[in-house]
Formats: structure tokens, sequence, C-alpha cells
């Protein structure tokens, strides 16, 4: 939900801000003041595409910035700031991070429909209508995707593994020889795992056993025999303990050594046991010395690593076992595929069902919505159809479509062919209202909604806006004063003139926002104009 919005410089608009209520929110105004600036505004918070050409004359850049609740988890809320310069650089973030501008759209777009009349609108994407139906079913629906997803994703896998054999099998006699030579060189070795990397580290100490056995030896003797460091700290600690009966500040040096003769002790005999296990063994010297070799011969035909190695080894085996049971392994890749494409069968069928099922309802709901704002016998209905095997994807095994009839006893054809804007407006409208909270989307903004709209339609239009409002955020653009006089929170745009004309916008309430919806009705303020507009307000 949109809470607040400033923005500054943004075309006829130097400064601005608007806090829409959680309902229904209008602007209003006269023609030429400069809504669209406005809206401009919300496009560039959600994501839309930046034009420096928005920037306002004589600025430097435009600023957007927008305080945004997405959901209950966002308790704090999410803060969007846009700015593009005149010259076309652009720079988003979001609660103060960098984001770019396809973030904005994922994150705070998804949340936003703008609805204008002549705007890129979802209703009219037959890849929407799908989703139409789906929210429309909703548990349902839910399910039979999530498992058509799973069977799609199990047949896509059987078909893989299938041409993998395939390909193994058909691999030339120079593969197969290549193969047979890379196993039977590794096999030759027989490396396990980890034995390189405890070679690597046991061969240097054979290498250097004599030296290491010396060094260790004549450290022990430099700590443990007599006159060695041992006997000598010792001697250092009884000398400061009887000293200390006259000085106590010498108890602390005599408390070091202490802990220095503990340590020496542990390390005099750590080292005789390190003495006592080291074995010069020739043969053992021999043996690994051999097998590092025979592992850098490996490393250096099919490395650099040892996990390239039993990587080659791997596929070597996968060529030798496809030639020598291919038959088999192609039989059960082929079973595996034809049990995965029936499973999937299934789930397409499934979730078509349910589908098939919840599509005349929806129609009917909106369509009775459309009956509402005045659209006569215009009806709208989806078809189904059925896709090539080839052709499923992860929206289903048929391309739905919504399709509009002007009035009873005409073709219902593609709704983006054959309807009007204030028609498709309308129709989104009544979807809207339909779909409810079912739909992913808060807030609703519409644009022109009412074009061409006026008397008992103007009413409808205003009570289902109102409806609309019970489950989204709405806000609304329009000149009609039936729509205004339902909002919870109504601004005024207006145009203020002088060498760089600015819009400013501002809110009404009480005995001016009276005035305003006078103005609305008739163009003036006068009695009678002023008790209708009290009337509509209640």
């Amino acid at each position: 939900m949109l809470e607040a919005l400033h923005a500054h410089d943004v075309a006829l608009i130097r400064d601005a801000s608007i806090e829409p209520a959680p309902g229904l929110t209008v602007l209003s105004g006269e023609t030429g003041t400069g809504k669209t600036a406005l809206l401009s505004a919300i496009k560039l918070a959600v994501g839309e595409r930046a034009d420096a050409s928005s920037v306002r004359d004589g600025a430097d850049a435009l600023e957007v910035e927008a305080l945004f609740y997405l959901g209950p988890d966002d308790m704090d809320g999410t803060v969007v700031r846009r700015r593009l310069s005149a010259d076309g650089r652009g720079r988003a973030t979001i609660n103060g991070s960098m984001a770019s501008v396809h973030e904005l759209a994922e994150r705070i777009g998804s949340t936003v429909d703008l609805c204008g009349q002549h705007e890129h609108q979802r209703l009219l994407s037959s890849a929407t209508h799908v989703e139409l139906v789906d929210a429309w079913a909703g548990t349902a629906a839910a399910e039979t995707l999530a498992a058509y997803h799973a069977a799609l994703e199990d047949a896509h896998r059987a078909a893989q593994e299938l041409d993998e054999v395939r390909a193994l099998m058909s691999a030339s006699d120079e593969r197969l020889a290549d193969a047979e030579f890379v196993l039977r060189r590794i096999e030759e070795v027989n490396p396990r795992e980890g034995e390189y990397e405890e070679l690597c580290e046991a061969l240097p100490v054979a290498e250097h056993a004599e030296q290491l056995l010396q060094s260790a030896e004549a450290a022990y003797g430099a700590l443990a025999e007599d006159d060695g460091a041992l006997d000598a700290v010792g001697a250092a600690h009884r000398m400061l303990e009887t000293a200390s009966v006259h000085d106590r500040s010498l108890s602390s040096f005599a408390a070091s050594l202490d802990d220095a003769i503990a340590t020496i002790e542990d390390v005099a005999r750590d080292l005789r046991s390190y003495c006592d296990r080291m074995d010069i063994d020739q043969e053992e010297l021999v043996r690994l010395q051999t097998r590092y070799s025979a592992f850098q011969g490996l490393l250096r035909s099919f490395g650099p690593t040892m996990e390239r190695v039993f990587a080659r080894k791997a596929d070597a085996e996968a060529v030798v076992s496809a030639h020598q049971g291919g038959g088999e392994r192609l039989r059960d890749a082929e079973k595996a595929v034809e049990a995965a494409e029936r499973a999937l069968a299934d789930a397409a069928g499934a979730l078509d069902n349910v589908r098939r099922a919840a599509a005349p309802k929806l129609c009917a709901a909106i369509t009775e919505q459309m009956a509402r704002l005045e659209m006569g016998s215009a009806e709208v209905e989806l078809s189904f159809e059925d896709l090539p095997r080839s052709q499923w994807t992860a929206a289903g095994p048929s391309r739905i479509e919504l399709l509009y009839r002007p009035a009873a006893g005409m073709a219902a054809k593609p709704l983006k062919r054959i309807a009007s804007g204030g028609e498709i407006s309308r129709v989104m409208l009544a979807a809207k209202v339909v779909m409810g909270s079912a739909d992913a989307v808060e807030t609703l903004v519409f644009d022109e909604v009412d074009a061409g709209v006026g008397g008992a339609t103007a009413v409808a239009l205003a009570s289902v806006l109102a409806d609309l409002a019970r489950t989204h955020q709405v806000l609304v653009v329009t000149h009609l004063a039936q729509v205004a006089a339902r909002a919870e929170r109504q601004y005024v745009v207006e145009k203020v003139g002088g060498d760089i004309p600015e819009t400013q916008i501002r809110e009404v309430r009480g005995e001016e926002r009276v005035r305003e919806i006078a103005r609305m009705l008739s163009g003036d303020a006068s009695e009678a104009a002023l008790a209708h507009a009290r009337e509509l307000l209640g």
C-alpha cells in the first residue's frame, strides 16, 4: 500500500506530496492542470521506464520519494527513492540501499497496478488471463498447478536422460576407444577419494624421516636431559620461591615459571613419543614415492585436479557402460519417459479441469459487475485452446484468453481487438471487484476510467469503485463528482501561472471540498450546485 508520495521537479510539479487513504482517494481538477505528472511520479516509484523529458524545465533533476507498506510483515515500511537527471542518468534506492529499476519493479511494481486507459494494461495480455482464473479458483488451482509443475519437471529430466543415453550409444568407435583407454589408465592406479591428499602429507615426512628424528631428539635433549631447560628453569623457580618469603612480588614470577615447567614437561613428553613413533622405513618411502608418481601421471593426463580425474573416469564409465548394456539402458530410459509423460498428462488434465470449472463462474461474476457499470448486455468469456505437447509451458497445457462480446448476438473476440478504451477500463474494474482480496495487487491507480461516462453510469461507477476500495487501496483521477464524493480523501490538482507553469496538489476538506464537488457538478459554486454537492457527500 502506498502510504505517502513526494514528487520534486517532475514535469509541471515543482514540489508536491500526497498521503493516499487506505481505501478510495481521488484526484480532481480542471483539464490540463497536470494530473498526469503525479501519475508519472507514481510510475517512477514502482520501477517503470524513466524519461529525461519528465524533468521539470530549468531543473537539474527530478526526484520521487515514496513510502510503501508491503504486507503485514513490513512493519517499518519500505522507502523508495528515484532520481533522474536532465541528462538521463538515474539512480534508485530501496531503504537507502542502491537498487536497480528491475528490483523496483519486482518488489514494488508487483503490488501496484496502473490502470490508465492508454497505458499497458495487464488485462489485455493473454498471459495474465490464466493467472486470473487461477486466483479465482484459489487452493484447487494452486495445488493442481504445483502438481503439474512437478510432473513437467520430471518429464523434462526423463527426456534429458534419454537424450544422454542415445548420445552415449551413438558414440563413435574412436570415442569408445578413448573412453576405454582413460578407464584402463585410471583403474591401473585405482585411486580412492582423499588418497592423493594423504600422500601429499605423508611423503615429505617419509623423505625427511632421519632429519626429523635427529631434530626431535636434539630438542628433547635440550629440554629434558641433564643441565637442560627443565633443570635451569627448575633452579630459577626454586630461587624465586625462596626469595619471595622476603618480597612477595617475586611470587608472581615463581608462579609463571611453575607454569613454564609444566609446559616444557608436556612438550618433552610429546617429543619423546614422536621419536618413539618415527620409523625410518626405506621400503615405505619407495612405496609412497611410487604411488605419488602414479598420481602425478594421472593429474598430467586427466587433471589438473583429482576432482577432474574422477570426473573423467565417470564419463568414461558411462560411455563404456552404454555400449556394453546400451540396449537395456535405452529401454529403461524410454520407459521412464513414457511413465513421466503419462503422469504429466494426468496432471495437465486435472489442472485443465479445475480451470474449466472455474471459468464460467468467474466470467458470470465479471459480467454481473459490468452490468452494474451500465455496459448493457456486454459480457466476457474465457476460451480454452488445447496446445500440442511440444508447446506446454509452466503456465499449463492450454492457451487461455479472455474474450469480449459487446452485445448479445455478437461474436466474442479477444478483448484487446474490439473493446474501446473506456470499455477496457470498465471490464478491468469489474474484474478487480470480482477478484477482491485474491488479487496480489494492493494498490490500483485508475486514470480516465470515467472517460465518456455520465448520468446513471457515473453513479454506478462510483458505487463499484467504492466496493473495490474495500479490498484494495484505490487512487482515481476523475472528473466525476459522483466518484469524488465517495472518496475517503480528495486532492485537487491546480496549475499556477508564471513563466514556467507549476502544478500544485492540495487536499480539500470540509466546505472547501463541497465547493470542489460543486465545481465538478456544474462548473461553478452556485447555491444549487453547493446543495447538490452536500447531498452527494451525505
